[in-house]
C-alpha cells in the first residue's frame, strides 16, 4: 500500500508541477492586464490569481479548472469602480462571494446552466469588443474613453496623433502574439503572452524607447480594508447579485466545457460554485478583483498535463511568490504591451466557433442582441435583453406549428401538422387548413406532443366542415391521442407526453393499430391493404431512404447472394438485420438449388447463381431454409402431398438428393421430428449441389466464396447455422452458439 502511495504522489507532482509552471507564465501576464481593464490597481489582479488558485482550487469541485480574474468581469468592475470606488468594490465582491456561497450550499448550481449560452458568448464576445476598443488606444499612446462608442468616435484622432515608441511596443506585443502559434512545439513551451510581454520589456530596455512603465508600488498603497458602498441600496443590492451571477455563470460554463477535455473524476457544480464563493469572499476582503473559473487558464491547464487540483494550487503559490520575490521585475513591462495583450484577448472573445454554434441551433439573434446591446447600453442591461430575446425564440419554437402539405396523382392530399398545438398556433393552422380544396380526401397526420382547447376546436371543426363538403378526413395521431381523447370528451392532462411507439414496420398487416376494412372481398382487402401500405411508406419512411436509395440507383454491389424458401414467414432483411443493397436474393419452394445437368431442367436458380459470383462478384452464397417447410413435407410423402398440381411435384424432385440423405444418416422410419431434420439436410444437401457448378467450385477452392448454410426456427424466431455435408475449408462454419445468441 505504501509503494502505491508513493508511486501516485511520484505520478502527481511528475504531471501536476510542470503544468503548474505553465499556467503560472499564463496567469502573471493576464491577471495584470485584466487588472488594468478594469480599472482596479494591478496588485488586485495577482491578489485574485493568488486566491483563486489556492483558495478556489482547494475548496472547488473541479479538480482541473483554474480560477482567477475574468476578462468577462472587467466591465462590470469598471463600472462599480468608478460609481462607488475601490474599497467599496472590494466590499461588493465580498458580499457577491457570500451570495455564492449560499446558493451552493443550497445546490442551486445547476439553475445557472440553464442561462442560454448565446447569451453568454454574446456578452463576452462585448466585452471583448469592448476591451479591445479601449486599450487599443493605450496601444496608440493615448488613454481610453468611458464608453465602446465614445472609444470608436475618438479613435480615427488617435491614430492621426500617434506616439511612436509607445505604438511601436504595442505593435510588437501583438505581432508575437499571432505569430507564436505558427512556431514549432518545442518554442511554444514558453506561453505566448509571456513570450510577447518578455520580448516587448527586452526591446523597449535595450533601444531605451520612452514607454509608460507598470508600476505596482503605486497600487500597493491603494489597498485597504473594503467598505460598505454608499448610495441606493438597491442599486448596490443589484450590483452584488449582478457579480455573483455572471462570476457564478461563467466558472459554471467553463467547469463543464473542462470536463470534456479530460478523463478524470466530473466536476461537482454545487462544490464549485462554494468553493468560487469563499473564494470571492477571501479575494474581496484581501482587496482583489473578482473571481471566477477562466477557459485560457483552465485549458492549458489540461493541456499540460495537470491530474489533480494540486496544480491549480500551486499555480496560485507561483503567483504569490513572484509578486513577493520578484515583484521588482514587473516595473520593467511596458504598459502598452500590457495594452497589446488585452486588445489580442479582445478581439480572441470574439470566437467565430461559437458563432458557428450559436448559428446551428438558430440563436444567432441571441447572441447578436446581446452583444449590440451590452456594447451600448451596458452589461447588465444587455443581458437582461439577452436573456428576454431568448425566452420569446423559446416561447416561439414551444408553439410553433409546421404544415406541410403534398398532393398525389390521383388527387389525395397528405397534411402533417408538427409541433405543440396552442391556441397561439390556432391562426396559422386554420389558414393552412382553409387552404385545401373542398371535396378532396385528407390524410391528416398529427406529429403532435401537445395540444389544447383551442387547437383541438380548430381542427374538429374544419374536419366537420371539409367533409360536410363532400371531402374525407382520415387522421393519424404519431403520439399519444390527443385528438381522439378530446373527440371523446375524455379529461385531458396539460402536460407534453413522449412519443409512443409507432407501428413496427415488420408487423403484420392484422398486427397493426390502424387497419382498413375493405367491404367488397378478400382481393380487394389485399389492394387495400398493399395501397395504405404504400401510402404509409411514402409518408414516413421515403423521406428517411431517399439518401440511401439515390446513392444505390447508379449500381447495386451487393455482399451476399442468398437463397431461401418463397414462404411468407420468412423476411430476409429481418432475420438477416441487413439493409437495401446488401442481398441478392433468389427465393423458391424449397429453397432449392437444381444440380448442373438435373432434370427437370430450370434456368432461373443458375442464372441468378452466374450472375451473383461472375458478375456482382458476391464473396458469400447463402442457402437457408426454416422449419415445418411444406416443400420439404412433400418431399418426405414422395409427392404426394403436391397433390394435383403437376408443376410442384415436378419442382419438388430438385429435392430428392436431400430426402436420400437423409435416409441415408435417418433411416427410413419416420419420427415427430423428421420434417424439421430434413429441413435442416435440405440446407446441407443444397450447399452441395452449388458445388456441381464448375465456376462455383472453383471459386470456393480459391478461397474467393464462402457457402453458408441457416436454419431459420419460425416457432422460436431464432437462427441456427448449418453445418456442411463435407468438412472443408472453403466452407466458413461459425459457432452455431453465437449465431444463434446462446450462452
Amino acid at each position: 500500500m505504501f509503494r502505491d502511495t508513493k508511486s501516485s504522489w511520484l505520478s502527481t507532482l511528475r504531471h501536476d508541477v510542470p503544468a503548474s509552471l505553465v499556467v503560472f507564465l499564463v496567469a502573471v501576464p493576464l491577471s495584470l492586464g485584466i487588472a488594468m481593464a478594469s480599472g482596479a490597481p494591478l496588485a488586485a489582479g495577482l491578489i485574485a490569481a493568488v486566491v483563486g488558485g489556492i483558495v478556489a482550487g482547494a475548496l472547488g469541485g473541479s479538480a482541473v479548472q483554474v480560477s482567477g480574474p475574468a476578462a468577462g468581469l472587467s466591465l462590470v468592475v469598471v463600472d462599480l469602480v468608478h460609481t462607488y470606488g475601490w474599497r467599496a468594490t472590494c466590499m461588493i465582491t465580498l458580499l457577491a462571494g457570500a451570495v455564492q456561497l449560499v446558493l451552493g450550499v443550497f445546490k442551486a448550481a445547476r439553475a445557472a446552466l440553464a442561462v442560454s449560452p448565446a447569451v453568454i458568448h454574446g456578452m463576452l464576445a462585448a466585452v471583448g469588443v469592448i476591451i479591445a476598443l479601449a486599450q487599443l488606444h493605450v496601444v496608440l499612446g493615448g488613454s481610453s474613453q468611458r464608453s465602446a462608442v465614445a472609444n470608436l468616435v475618438e479613435l480615427p484622432g488617435q491614430i492621426a496623433d500617434l506616439h511612436g515608441h509607445k505604438v511601436a511596443v504595442g505593435l510588437l506585443t501583438i505581432m508575437v502574439l499571432a505569430l507564436w502559434t505558427r512556431l514549432p512545439k518545442r518554442i511554444k513551451v514558453v506561453p505566448a503572452p509571456l513570450a510577447a510581454l518578455l520580448t516587448a520589456a527586452i526591446t523597449a530596455w535595450v533601444f531605451n524607447w520612452d514607454v509608460t512603465r507598470v508600476d505596482l508600488s503605486h497600487s500597493m498603497t491603494e489597498w485597504a480594508f473594503p467598505v460598505l458602498p454608499q448610495g441606493d441600496w438597491h442599486l448596490v443590492v443589484a450590483s452584488v447579485l449582478l457579480v455573483a451571477l455572471l462570476a457564478g455563470c461563467e466558472s459554471l460554463l467553463c467547469c463543464v466545457a473542462i470536463d470534456g477535455m479530460h478523463g478524470g473524476r466530473r466536476a461537482d457544480l454545487d462544490q464549485e460554485l462554494t468553493g468560487q464563493g469563499v473564494a470571492n469572499m477571501v479575494t474581496g476582503a484581501l482587496g482583489g478583483l473578482p473571481v471566477a473559473g477562466v477557459i485560457v487558464r483552465s485549458t492549458t491547464n489540461v493541456q499540460a498535463g495537470a491530474r489533480t487540483r494540486l496544480s491549480t494550487i500551486l499555480h496560485g503559490v507561483w503567483v504569490l511568490m513572484f509578486a513577493l520575490g520578484l515583484g521588482w521585475a514587473i516595473k520593467l513591462i511596458p504598459l502598452e504591451a500590457l495594452a497589446a495583450l488585452l486588445v489580442f484577448i479582445g478581439v480572441q472573445m470574439v470566437n467565430l466557433g461559437h458563432i458557428k454554434k450559436v448559428h446551428g441551433h438558430g440563436e444567432v439573434p441571441v447572441y447578436v442582441a446581446t452583444m449590440g446591446a451590452v456594447i451600448l447600453l451596458g452589461l447588465a442591461e444587455g443581458v437582461l435583453a439577452g436573456l428576454a430575446l431568448a425566452a420569446l425564440l423559446a416561447l416561439r419554437r414551444l408553439t410553433w406549428v409546421t404544415v406541410l402539405k403534398r398532393e398525389d396523382r390521383d388527387g389525395r392530399m397528405h397534411v402533417t401538422i408538427s409541433g405543440s398545438l396552442t391556441f397561439l398556433g390556432v391562426p396559422r393552422l386554420t389558414h393552412e387548413l382553409r387552404t385545401i380544396p373542398a371535396g378532396r380526401p385528407v390524410d391528416l397526420d398529427l406529429n403532435i406532443d401537445f395540444m389544447d382547447n383551442a387547437a383541438f376546436e380548430a381542427i374538429h371543426s374544419w374536419r366537420l366542415d371539409h367533409e360536410r363538403m363532400g371531402g374525407t378526413v382520415n387522421i393519424d395521431e404519431l403520439h399519444d391521442e390527443w385528438y381522439a381523447l378530446a373527440a371523446s370528451g375524455a379529461r385531458m392532462f396539460p402536460v407534453k407526453s413522449p412519443p409512443k411507439v409507432p407501428d413496427r414496420w415488420w408487423l403484420p398487416w392484422a398486427h397493426r393499430t390502424r387497419r382498413t376494412t375493405p367491404s367488397d372481398g378478400a382481393s380487394a382487402e389485399v389492394e387495400c391493404l398493399l395501397t395504405a401500405g404504400a401510402r404509409e411508406y411514402h409518408r414516413h419512411t421515403a423521406p428517411l431512404v431517399k439518401p440511401i436509395f439515390t446513392e444505390l440507383a447508379r449500381k447495386q454491389q451487393p455482399s451476399h447472394l442468398f437463397i431461401t424458401c418463397a414462404d411468407s414467414r420468412i423476411m430476409p432483411s429481418l432475420i438477416t438485420a441487413s439493409g437495401p443493397g446488401d442481398l441478392f436474393t433468389v427465393r423458391n419452394i424449397g429453397n432449392l438449388v437444381p444440380r448442373r445437368g438435373s432434370e427437370p431442367h430450370d434456368d432461373s436458380v443458375v442464372a441468378a447463381i452466374e450472375y451473383a459470383t461472375q458478375v456482382l462478384g458476391v464473396h458469400t452464397i447463402t442457402v437457408c431454409g426454416h422449419s415445418g417447410c411444406g416443400a420439404m413435407a412433400g418431399v418426405l410423402s414422395a409427392g404426394v402431398q403436391a397433390g394435383s398440381l403437376p408443376g410442384l411435384r415436378r419442382w419438388l424432385r430438385h429435392g430428392d438428393h436431400s430426402l436420400a440423405t437423409f435416409i441415408e444418416t435417418e433411416g427410413d422410419r419416420l419420427h415427430s421430428g423428421a420434417l424439421d431434420v430434413l429441413c435442416r439436410v435440405n440446407v446441407q444437401q443444397q450447399l452441395e449441389n452449388l458445388r456441381t457448378y464448375r465456376k462455383v467450385d472453383e471459386q470456393v477452392r480459391a478461397g474467393k466464396l464462402e457457402l453458408v448454410g441457416l436454419y431459420f426456427d419460425i416457432a422460436t424466431a431464432r437462427v441456427h447455422l448449418v453445418p456442411p455435408l463435407r468438412s472443408t475449408p472453403s466452407v466458413k462454419m461459425p459457432d452455431r452458439r453465437v449465431l444463434a445468441g446462446e450462452e
